[in-house]
């Protein structure tokens, strides 16, 4: 749509004035917010030499937009103080959506069918909107309930004027109600999606998945989308909500709370309605329900509108009855005068006596099944509104019959109907639930049971989201116990909750309900599975929850019934694939959770153990439920990366600290920003902590400045500053009764500083302790005993205790010499000291000074022995034979299905780099970094890191690659030795050409850029070649022997002549390093993988690109394959590709689609070995744990 002509004359009349005064760069930024200016838009204006060729180019691109980009202008010059600039243009602003368009989009409600003007009230209100005009605010509109604040709300902004001068952005409606974090995470979930989809171009974000992204989301929305309009809370009742929409926005808000806006910031203004209607008004209610002239009502008029004690909602439910009676003033007068119910809540601020009274004339008049029907209603939640089909299951009716009498109930307002959805929902006003559940008490355990037998609807609708939400808890409260036992202990409702609702929830209904589960074992065993699983079932696209169960121990109900599921898809031709070694892997995790996109720098526990706060790379602190991992808190914390984080004695207040210099403190309950220190630390802030008591606390902190500083709360700088290292300090621990406080730095040193007098009591000398080396010594933590006699601190590769008073060094805890002491800590009640180490190690040491876990170990997966990613796999019928390092630098071999140990060397003084076994005869080989290759007991001597090592195929021949960029080749038993030279840089990797014993051409490819070819029996180079302009990270022959593939950092693939070496064909498109190729078994298709995840499938015969496998990836933010797609495997009748990245995927070829995910402890895998049949496969992660994978048949 062309921009009105009035704007663009506007444009132009004023366009030399707009030239001379603007500033193009702070303007855009707010027009691509907008989404009516692209980047390269914004980038080709930016080119320009001048601000005022900037200021040209920009209105010359604007005369070319729509209305949106004259809008966007003008609400960026308002934002940008250009007020004298943006009235030149307001008259001409182009003309805002009718009315009823605007209230209908945002959600407004029509009118009721029988309005009464209140102009007194409705004027006051516009009034009040009028002053959001120029800037962000609340207008309460407060008041009894039933007194009609929510119809006045939506009458104050039914005004063409009000909407054109402050409101251009729209109006949002939003019921509220009574709600929990939950549901309200659900309302502000769906308002701004409402909000996303009337965007020109919709966000594909994932909805928010915690209550504080909800919030950022919609503050990002408001204020950069929709910066001026106008969002009604209706019904807001706790100012725990409201909170929730302290967001800087123009708010319009019903309450039956005045005070409420009390706990938000901004300008306030409010607005009182009378309880009560006065008899004219009440009157006029009534003449319009029957269509009666006032003066034609009869007598009992005026008495029934005094009994209903002016209440808007009572009068409306008696004028409904009478619509349909008209004949009945004296019996609903009677009925008022009457009937005496006892009352709700005597606290209450309800209308009580009338609401009683009315209700129960209204339900008198309905049919006797209806009448029952109705009082089924007080089943339902309150602020829950529901479609008819949920009514249906309870009422056992059709939906058809079940709408008409639904629309009864509706006409006689004994229910409200939420028209705007579709299908309609329905709820009722609290007070009539209030009043449903007062009289019917006694039958509130409606039997369900037939409506649950055959489980839980799951077509997606609204009915379906309503029975996820609430059927345990109707179950509950039915005592419908043999229900709910087989409900939740079905990995079918698993799956089905955990997608709609989140794994938190779920965990959160076994720990409510599990007193009447009364199955520990099992209920224990589905919230571990949860707990330990929590953070795969967040991801999108929703991962296969049989295949994750299939994960869990043998003895498990939930593997059970997964193997089970697994073997029944099996037979229709999914994929499921059984972890066959998992017993000997000891997971010693309750909980586990991926909070941050990044790195995890620090988490803590609360005191009492019932929270947990964690903060890293993404410059957030977040806090969670321990028990399960529900996220409570969500605050973006700093400018830069947050590096530590700490509660208090008393977990009311969280300390962090960051490289951005600064030091905040927290309310943790309210997620309060309460102090700000940022003028004293000039380097980032490495820790901080709080003294172990409130008696007088005191928040320390350390930082590469060398400077240690201590902060009273209740001051604006720091109260004392300490110094006297001279590296910088990493760590600051107090004494268990806060005498003293340790710091540790890169200078070797600990020192301990009196709290008293804030000055140096000792120094420690850790340096001294490795004396034996020349390395440089950091010093990068602290921890005191419980009694406070001793102090144990980690450096290199050690544990140090020393005595506190004689600095005498007692004991020392050592490590292999390949491995270093990260940090330690102390348990405050027990002789235990954890120690975590940077081979993924955590040990707990126990002497007469030794302490307990860490709040962050909690995190950290405990295992027994970890092996490294290098390794080599042989399958020899049923046997799974499995040669690799493990984390102490022994050589092991193990039956991979028993994980028992066939063979282990003893500790090697190098580290082993590289491994691989041969069948006949039989030998297992390993190269190390000081350039040792050794077979078994026999040793041949190279210089460099021996990378690569591989048996040649009848076993004689032992070939191995080092960083000499050499390759060597072996007559092991015989010690013959021949070097091949040639390769400049790193040898990649080689391959033998053919398996046939008597082809002894080898092919190996380097981070030269060239690929060589070598007759292994004379050591002659037969082929060299300039392969690629980058380091070449792959090669593969095909099985016909007919052609070779590379692939290289340069992002291309190449196929070539095995015979001629001349370049087939250049295989472009990949947006990143092609890290991995593949030939498939008939030699016609070439699978390649790269750095972003990404695999392309390419036909061999003409070098096209066949298809790229599919792109969903689990996070927005992640690789499309959760790292390097690092290793590719065809199956036998190429119909299934396997690859490895941060976890292994099993695809369609034919289709290009994922078919499984098998999502590892640990993430980057480096390959993955396949039997011959495709049936199994092994893989070591990240963290060391092997995998034996069976697909399940």
């Amino acid at each position: 749509m062309a921009l009105e002509e009035g704007a663009r004359s506007c444009l132009l009349r004023f366009r030399h004035r707009l030239e001379q005064d603007i500033k193009p760069s702070y303007l855009m930024d707010h027009m691509i917010s907008d989404g009516v200016l692209t980047v390269d838009e914004e980038e080709r204006i930016s080119n320009k030499p001048t601000r005022k060729d900037q200021a040209v180019a920009l209105l010359e691109l604007l005369l070319r937009k729509d209305n949106r980009g004259y809008i966007s202008f003008y609400n960026a010059l308002v934002k940008e103080t250009y007020g004298d600039l943006a009235n030149l243009l307001h008259d001409d602003l182009p003309q805002t959506l009718p009315v009823q368009t605007v209230l209908s989009e945002g959600g407004v409600p029509q009118r009721p069918v029988v309005f009464v003007s209140r102009p007194e009230f409705v004027n006051c209100v516009r009034e009040k909107l009028y002053r959001l005009q120029k800037e962000p605010g609340w207008v309460t509109v407060f008041g009894m309930a039933g007194s009609g604040k929510s119809v006045l709300a939506a009458e104050a902004v039914r005004h063409h004027g009000l909407i054109e001068e402050c409101f251009p952005g729209g109006i949002h409606w939003l019921s509220i109600g009574q709600l929990d974090k939950p549901d309200l995470m659900v309302k502000i979930q769906s308002l701004c999606f409402r909000l996303e989809q009337s965007l020109d171009s919709p966000s594909l974000h994932r909805p928010p998945n915690s209550l504080d992204e909800a919030k950022e989301r919609l503050r990002y929305l408001t204020l950069r989308r929709y910066p001026r309009s106008l969002l009604i809370l209706d019904d807001i009742w706790d100012s725990t909500v409201l909170k929730a929409f302290d967001i800087h926005c123009r708010i319009l808000l019903t309450t039956r709370n005045r005070s409420l806006t009390d706990s938000v910031s901004g300008a306030k203004y409010e607005v009182e309605v009378e309880s009560g209607l006065d008899e004219k008004k009440g009157l006029e209610i009534l003449a319009l329900y029957t269509n009666t002239k006032l003066h034609g009502l009869p007598e009992e008029a005026r008495s029934i509108v005094k009994e209903c004690k002016g209440s808007p909602l009572v009068v409306s439910l008696i004028g409904a009855l009478l619509k349909e009676k008209p004949n009945r003033w004296r019996y609903y007068l009677n009925q008022l005068q009457q009937k005496q119910f006892k009352r709700i809540r005597k606290s209450s601020s309800y209308d009580y006596d009338a609401l009683d009274q009315a209700m129960d004339a209204s339900i008198e008049v309905l049919p006797d099944e209806h009448r029952e029907l109705y009082k089924d209603l007080s089943v339902l939640e309150k602020d829950i509104k529901v479609p008819a089909k949920v009514l249906s299951v309870l009422w056992d009716l059709e939906p058809e019959h079940v709408e008409d009498i639904l629309e009864e109930f509706v006409n006689k307002s004994l229910l409200f109907v939420d028209s705007n959805n579709k299908p309609h929902l329905y709820y009722l006003h609290d007070l009539q639930l209030d009043f449903l559940v007062e009289q019917n008490r006694t039958q509130l355990e409606v039997s369900l049971d037939q409506h649950y037998r055959d489980g839980p609807p799951t077509s997606g609708d609204e009915e379906c989201l309503y029975w996820i939400r609430f059927l345990t808890h109707h179950m509950a409260k039915a005592n419908l116990s043999q229900e709910l036992y087989s409900l939740m202990f079905s990995l079918d409702w698993v799956s089905i909750k955990a997608q709609i609702m989140g794994p938190a929830h779920l965990i959160n209904d076994y720990v409510e309900y599990g007193p009447i589960l009364d199955k520990e074992v099992m209920r224990s065993q589905f919230q571990e599975f949860l707990s330990l699983n929590g953070h795969q079932l967040e991801q999108r696209p929703f991962p296969d929850v049989v295949q994750l169960a299939l994960s869990q121990p043998h003895t498990s109900e939930v593997y059970r019934q997964a193997l089970l599921q697994a073997q029944d898809r099996a037979s229709t031709g999914k994929l499921y694939f059984d972890w066959l070694n998992k017993s000997s892997v000891e997971n010693l995790s309750r909980l586990v959770i991926h909070p941050h996109q990044g790195s995890i720098y620090s988490a803590c526990f609360s005191h009492d153990g019932a929270k947990i706060a964690s903060s890293g790379a993404c410059k957030t602190l977040k806090v969670f439920k321990s028990t399960s991992g529900e996220k409570l808190t969500e605050i973006q914390a700093h400018d830069d990366e947050v590096l530590c984080c700490a509660f208090s004695p008393d977990d009311r207040l969280l300390a962090t600290c960051s490289s951005d210099r600064k030091v905040k403190v927290w309310n943790v309950e309210r997620s309060m920003l309460l102090r700000v220190f940022e003028e004293e630390h000039e380097e980032q802030v490495n820790h901080c902590q709080f003294t172990n008591t409130t008696r007088r606390l005191l928040l320390a902190t350390c930082s590469n400045d060398k400077f240690l500083n201590l902060w009273n709360l209740n001051k604006p700088t720091s109260q004392n500053t300490m110094f006297g290292h001279f590296e910088p300090v990493n760590h600051c621990c107090f004494s268990p009764d806060d005498t003293y406080l340790s710091t540790s730095s890169n200078d070797g040193t600990v020192k301990l500083f009196q709290m008293s007098s804030a000055n140096e009591w000792k120094t420690i000398n850790v340096r001294n302790m490795f004396a034996e080396s020349d390395e440089e010594v950091l010093v990068k933590c602290s921890t005191w005993t419980a009694d406070g006699k001793h102090i144990i601190c980690a450096a290199r590769n050690a544990a140090l205790v020393f005595d506190v008073e004689t600095s005498d060094m007692l004991l020392e805890i050592r490590t292999n010499r390949l491995s270093t002491v990260q940090y330690c800590h102390a348990c405050s009640t027990s002789n235990l000291l954890a120690i975590a180490f940077s081979n993924y190690a955590v040990e707990v040491q126990y002497t007469q000074s030794h302490y307990i876990f860490s709040d962050i170990f909690h995190f950290i997966m405990l295992y027994s022995v970890c092996l490294k990613r290098d390794s080599d796999v042989l399958f020899y019928d049923e046997e799974i034979i499995v040669s690799a390092a493990d984390n102490c630098n022994r050589l092991q071999v193990r039956d991979g299905r028993t994980g028992s140990v066939l063979f282990q060397s003893e500790e090697k003084s190098s580290r082993i780099r590289c491994t691989c076994m041969c069948r006949q005869p039989s030998a297992v080989a390993l190269g190390q970094e000081d350039g040792t290759v050794q077979v078994v007991n026999t040793f041949r001597p190279t210089v460099h890191t021996v990378l690569h090592c591989r048996f040649s195929h009848n076993g004689q021949t032992l070939i191995t690659s080092s960083e000499d960029t050499t390759i060597r080749v072996w007559r092991w038993q015989s010690g013959e030795c021949k070097v091949l030279q040639g390769h400049k840089e790193q040898v990649r990797s080689f391959s033998l050409l053919s398996t046939l014993p008597v082809d002894t051409r080898l092919l190996s490819w380097s981070f030269d850029g060239t690929v060589k070819m070598w007759d292994i029996e004379s050591g002659e180079k037969l082929q060299d070649i300039q392969a690629h302009r980058g380091a070449i990270l792959s090669c593969h022959v095909s099985p016909d022997g007919c052609l070779f593939a590379t692939t290289s950092a340069d992002k291309t693939a190449k196929l070539w002549q095995c015979e001629s070496w001349q370049c087939v064909h250049t295989l472009s498109g990949h947006q990143d390093c092609v890290r991995s190729c593949r030939f498939s078994w008939d030699s016609r298709c070439l699978a390649t993988g790269d750095d972003n995840g990404e695999i392309r499938l390419w036909s061999v015969k003409d070098g096209s690109l066949l298809r790229i496998c599919s792109r969903d990836g689990k996070d927005g933010m992640d690789s499309l394959h959760g790292g390097w797609v690092t290793d590719l495997h065809f199956s036998p009748d190429n119909s299934l590709l396997v690859s490895t990245g941060g976890y292994i995927k099993w695809w369609d070829v034919e289709k290009g689609e994922a078919l499984q995910t098998f999502f590892p402890t640990g993430t980057a895998l480096k390959r993955i070995h396949v039997s011959a049949d495709f049936s199994t496969f092994v893989t070591i992660d990240s963290i060391g744990i092997l995998y034996i994978l069976e697909r399940v048949v």
